[in-house]
């Protein structure tokens, strides 16, 4: 599969868009030693402010599977 990552503020707003992991943060990503094993998942690595947000996962090209979102709190 590969997934499509995009969170959203209350509002519904897209913040963040995520394909492929390796795209866009690489490095950082990386850095935190969290980085997805396969360079077609996806991640956002970013700060955001107390509030509630929506994280959506979809499959790109009409494909389909089992997903899992994480959110961590790095330092």
């Amino acid at each position: 599969a590969d997934p499509f990552l995009s969170l959203r503020d209350v509002n519904g707003t897209v913040l963040w868009n995520n394909n492929d992991w390796k795209d866009s943060q690489q490095a950082q990503i990386q850095a935190t030693g969290m980085a997805p094993p396969n360079d077609l998942e996806s991640a956002i690595l970013r700060t955001v402010a107390p509030g509630n947000y929506t994280a959506i996962l979809s499959g790109r090209n009409g494909t389909t599977g089992i997903g899992l979102v994480e959110v961590y709190k790095l330092k």
